[in-house]
């Protein structure tokens, strides 16, 4: 009797341990699992700001314009922004004229052109062959399809909201429209393409460095946007007849 007691003594002591083991290791896991579905939340949270999902640099494109844009060789940017600045200077500042420089330009090009043809004469040399500049087709195509791209892709999201679009849709167009036609107002249409230049060179590199306190800042800033939008369409929004509620009248 006591070696039958002992063993199944002993067998009963295996068989708790075991189970205790795995209720610890369930409940472990069990609490890791929520820890890192807490964490992805929260981090997906953060990402989907501004709808990114990736990092800042492949967000841009991942290549060498993304490399200027982000600053990661420093004299070429700063080269880029000066070349800007100085245009920039040369026509607003010094109220140069862009006919004006062309011609200037071509000028001085026909002249040394001139001089490279001529100077085996004055220097009894064989004469030399003077390089010619030619600028392929191919730009000049993929200039005009890009362009015509964003230009059809434009007329057609203000025509879907025009047409398809909800009254929250059509007013934000509207009124960024508005904002702009101020804008342009207040300063010429270079001005402004130097400002989104300098702005496209300054912004990203700022948010790379500074994204959580951006992404905060701009997710408190959209919760407000968001709370004041519904007071306004509660109040007035709402009130407004639309195409549901018409066709809603005369069913």
């Amino acid at each position: 009797m006591p070696e039958k007691m002992s063993a199944e003594n002993l067998l009963n002591n295996i068989m708790e341990t075991i189970t205790e083991g795995v209720h610890k290791q369930k409940s472990g896991s069990f609490i890791e699992e929520e820890i890192s579905d807490y964490s992805e939340t929260v981090t997906t949270q953060f990402s989907r700001l501004f709808g990114r999902e990736k990092p800042v640099h492949k967000v841009l494109g991942g290549g060498k314009s993304a490399d200027v844009l982000l600053w990661r060789n420093k004299k070429i940017s700063a080269s880029v922004l000066a070349v800007a600045t100085f245009i920039w200077v040369m026509f607003e500042w010094l109220n140069y004229h862009f006919l004006s420089l062309i011609c200037f330009g071509l000028a001085l090009g026909m002249l040394a052109q001139f001089l490279l043809a001529n100077a085996s004469g004055f220097l009894n040399r064989r004469p030399s062959e003077v390089p010619r500049i030619q600028l392929p087709e191919e730009w000049f195509v993929n200039i005009g399809v890009s362009v015509g791209a964003e230009i059809n892709r434009v007329l057609r999201i203000m025509q879907d909201v025009a047409c398809n679009g909800t009254l929250k849709q059509f007013l934000m167009v509207a009124g960024s429209l508005f904002v702009a036609a101020i804008i342009g107002s207040w300063c010429n249409f270079l001005t402004v393409f130097y400002i989104g230049f300098v702005a496209a060179h300054t912004l990203p590199v700022l948010y790379e460095r500074y994204d959580d306190q951006v992404d905060g800042f701009v997710d408190n800033l959209l919760g407000r946007m968001q709370h004041h939008y519904k007071k306004i369409d509660t109040g007035v929004l709402s009130r407004i007849p639309t195409r549901k509620n018409w066709g809603k009248k005369r069913e």
